[in-house]
């Protein structure tokens, strides 16, 4: 095989594995509008706007927004997601509507907190710091068995098996053992996410 056709099989050979990776998995976000989510304070400022397929959730200083919350429910899943954030801003991604793997603007800090990027709130922080800066697209790919948590931030595995069985704060209700939904934390600062899609595991 000649470096043209090896180089021409490589791609061909990527492109077939990115198509199998994601097979399975339902976007949960169409690109368009907030349908299949819902303000967790329906009389709160909704604060959340579509525009070329980017979910964004703009907090302006001395503003409070409004939580966006999943229409479904769920139990074992895979969820993918992208997002970008501001210096300094701060939201999360909730699972089953309980446990925040938080999203916070800290690239400069380079700090390890549960509090900061990629941090399971309140339980553990990231293993190692992957932080990007402002203004780039960070990848999440989160995956919750039972009560276990593991989560591969930017490519890189920063919690693996974490055990949560506790409401990590500002979750829905406390039932744990049941099925939830995800939502996205819009009360405290600005936010943008895309790719939202999800794939359910066996039980």
């Amino acid at each position: 095989m000649n470096y043209f056709k090896a180089f021409a099989f490589a791609l061909t050979a990527t492109a077939v594995f990115a198509a199998d990776d994601e097979k399975d998995f339902t976007p949960l976000f169409n690109g368009k509008d907030t349908t299949g989510w819902h303000l967790r304070n329906p009389n709160g400022h909704n604060s959340w706007t579509v525009e070329g397929g980017v979910l964004k959730n703009t907090v302006n200083k001395g503003e409070h927004g409004t939580d966006l919350v999943g229409d479904a429910k769920f139990w074992n899943f895979t969820v993918r997601y992208e997002y970008q954030v501001p210096d300094g801003s701060n939201s999360g991604f909730y699972l089953r509507g309980r446990h925040e793997i938080q999203i916070f603007g800290d690239y400069g800090s380079g700090k390890l907190a549960k509090g900061g990027n990629g941090g399971i709130y309140n339980t553990k922080a990231p293993s190692e710091f992957v932080s990007k800066p402002a203004g780039e697209w960070q990848t999440a790919e989160v995956t919750m068995i039972d009560n276990k948590i593991t989560v591969i931030l930017n490519g890189k595995k920063i919690h693996d098996n974490v055990e949560c069985n506790a409401p990590t704060g500002s979750q829905l209700d406390d039932k744990v053992k049941e099925p939830g939904p995800f939502f996205l934390q819009g009360d405290h600062g600005t936010v943008s996410f895309r790719n939202i899609r999800v794939k359910e595991l066996a039980k």
